[in-house]
């Protein structure tokens, strides 16, 4: 959901010459910008390796759930794939900025009773300490989808439908509450023209509308 939402501003933005889609399953979008790869394997990065050169930004926005899943599995879904990921494209280019989609409630400290918070700070902190040029977190909480964008997950798309007529309403709070139109404008922002803070919460995210 989110990614896509990062896609849709990416077609629309002036700053974006072209898009690389790295998926297990096609997006089903063509567009004259949009070149994209199927990958089943996230965890060796081999076969694609040569077709990661020459990018300026990468905005990583894959996430699961953490309910009803171990820590093992959960870590390496989250932190062994995204640092692999990261490696990658940080190898191939050495000046890129770096966004990551993590979450409201990310711990820095690794010090939370909740296992997911923990799991995403270490994450946020290693993706941060790689080199790349900027890297930027992103922890937004409440995403409302907009431009007929829908979650895969039907539980929260039955969420998003009852609280879609609220929405006008959530936004006078934004330090709980953004969507995806401002998300994906938000990613752009921050590589073209950076932020003075590493960490942006929703409310930071939300100034970007």
């Amino acid at each position: 959901m989110v990614g896509k939402g990062a896609l849709l501003e990416c077609l629309d933005s002036p700053h974006v010459d072209s898009i690389l889609l790295v998926n297990r399953n096609s997006v089903g979008i063509t567009h004259p910008k949009v070149k994209e790869i199927i990958h089943k394997d996230f965890y060796d990065w081999s076969a694609i390796r040569d077709q990661l050169k020459e990018y300026n930004a990468c905005l990583f926005c894959m996430g699961v759930s953490s309910a009803g899943m171990k820590e093992t599995e959960y870590t390496r879904l989250t932190y062994d794939l995204t640092l692999g990921f990261a490696k990658e494209v940080l190898a191939a280019n050495p000046e890129m900025t770096f966004c990551y989609v993590s979450g409201a409630g990310t711990n820095s400290e690794m010090n939370s009773r909740m296992m997911w918070a923990n799991v995403k700070g270490k994450t946020e902190n290693d993706l941060m300490s790689l080199g790349f040029k900027n890297a930027y977190m992103f922890r937004p909480a409440f995403i409302q989808p907009l431009k007929g964008i829908r979650s895969r997950t039907a539980l929260y798309q039955a969420i998003y439908n009852i609280m879609r007529p609220f929405y006008g309403l959530l936004k006078r709070f934004p330090g709980s509450v953004t969507d995806t139109t401002t998300l994906g404008q938000a990613m752009i922002g921050v590589c073209v023209d950076g932020y003075p803070k590493k960490i942006l919460e929703s409310s930071d995210i939300n100034s970007f509308e």
